[in-house]
């Protein structure tokens, strides 16, 4: 296996990894407010909403220091232990109690840090200046596959059901728990690239002191990182571009956790209310892997022929969430994310239709690829040397934002929700073009690659 075969493999690999990951906990998170008020138990009295908000929070205070454990235990080690971590937190819904709920959900925030700073880090050593556009657009859409598989057995299994029982609710967590499972044991298949591995082989002291060295070493390595990730977030780059990042935490926790929340408590809706849930976190998923193969994938012939560059692409996902949003206030009930189990008879602007609902997953999912492969591509290029740090970064922002988002879920109706994303959107897509034109003149001279 030649050098760039190994590396294509690993990030293939990776990619199947989060997809059998993420099919568990996207789920999850997808269902986790609707069945919360559905649970018939004087033991249980969590918050589908306010879980999701402890998760991102702790998320974010621990991703300033998962370089160092990163450095520590190195990516394959550290995201497979976190991929168990997601297994726990998914295997608490099958018997569900107050206090594990939102202790799971502490301990998967960290595990959440440490995973994607260690994605990040084998992305991009598996990577250089010319395959990571490619590379981050195949990771993106295998992961965008975990969207429709969970999704598609919630939308078969509780169409017509207006009350989700328990046996329905063990027999889903279960099934989830499982995959998760899989996923995880799928990092241990990550083999180390070539460059890598002659690199450890050179610096392998021949001594009887090895042991030592390397324990030396392993402290030093995380306080550099811990450093490093301070110092690149201080970056004036990495501030302008927080406004981007922070705007894909917000819509982030709009799709994956608010909008299908809204769907099945939209009584226009009928029998199907439930299942549109499904419906809709399947046709987020086909925008997402239709963004992911387009702008990854394709990203040399897109550059090369028809010099699209980032920037268009960003404009193409700014232009799909607006009118996402547009279409989403017509249709949707201004009540349907606070309303409890009953649902809300009420209408907005227009008749609720499932036709416009279901198109407004796509744009979302499509929006969302957008804005996520780019600046993907954009971070491991500008920080090709830093990639544990500078995805800590990363993650540390776009949580940030997603904890406080699930936090006024619980609260804001639905037009001041759609207004904060609107005005999130076109900041974000400014501070974008401005830190992608200075990358491209700051980094001419080394071939800078425009996706």
């Amino acid at each position: 296996m030649t050098p760039e075969t190994r590396k294509l493999t690993n990030v293939i690999i990776l990619g199947c990894s989060f997809m059998f990951v993420f099919t568990a906990f996207q789920t999850c998170g997808n269902i986790e407010q609707t069945v919360i008020k559905s649970i018939n138990s004087t033991q249980f009295h969590g918050s589908g909403y306010t879980s999701l908000a402890i998760i991102y929070t702790v998320f974010s205070a621990s991703n300033l220091l998962t370089p160092s454990i990163v450095a520590l235990l190195g990516s394959q080690l550290s995201m497979f232990i976190s991929g168990l971590v997601y297994s726990a937190y998914v295997a608490v819904f099958i018997q569900p109690y107050t206090w594990s709920f939102y202790l799971a959900s502490v301990v998967i925030g960290i595990a959440a840090a440490v995973l994607w700073t260690a994605q990040g880090n084998c992305l991009t050593i598996n990577s250089d200046e010319n395959t990571i556009g490619r590379n981050s657009g195949i990771f993106w859409a295998l992961l965008q596959f975990s969207l429709l598989f969970g999704n598609l057995y919630i939308y078969f299994a509780w169409k017509g059901e207006k009350h989700i029982s328990d046996y329905n609710r063990r027999t889903v967590y279960t099934a989830l728990t499982v995959i998760s499972l899989v996923g995880s044991v799928f990092f241990i298949l990550i083999r180390k690239p070539v460059s890598e591995v002659q690199s450890t082989e050179n610096n392998v002291p021949d001594d009887e002191h090895e042991p030592l060295i390397r324990t030396q070493e392993q402290p030093s390595q995380a306080v550099a990182a811990f450093k490093s990730a301070i110092n690149i977030f201080l970056t004036k780059e990495i501030l302008l571009l927080s406004v981007c990042i922070a705007y894909t935490g917000l819509e982030l926790t709009f799709f994956s956790g608010v909008y299908g929340t809204c769907l099945g408590a939209t009584n226009y809706f009928g029998d199907e209310a439930k299942s549109l849930i499904g419906l809709s976190g399947i046709f987020v998923g086909v925008g997402e892997i239709i963004g992911g193969a387009t702008f990854g994938l394709l990203n040399k012939f897109l550059s090369k022929y028809l010099g699209i560059g980032r920037n268009p692409v960003v404009l193409l996902g700014l232009f799909c969430h607006i009118l996402a949003y547009y279409l989403i206030f017509l249709n949707v009930p201004n009540d349907a994310p606070v309303v409890s189990d009953v649902g809300t008879n009420e209408a907005a602007y227009l008749i609720p239709s499932k036709f416009i609902a279901i198109a407004c997953s796509f744009l979302l999912g499509l929006g969302d690829s957008c804005f996520n492969t780019q600046l993907l591509s954009l971070v491991g290029f500008m920080y090709a040397q830093e990639s544990a740090p500078a995805f800590a970064v990363f993650k540390f922002v776009q949580s940030i934002s997603a904890a406080i988002a699930f936090g006024y879920s619980n609260y804001l109706m639905l037009q001041w929700q759609l207004l904060i994303l609107c005005l999130t959107a076109f900041c974000g897509t400014i501070s974008f073009i401005l830190v992608e034109w200075n990358a491209k003149s700051s980094f001419t001279s080394r071939g800078y690659d425009r996706i």
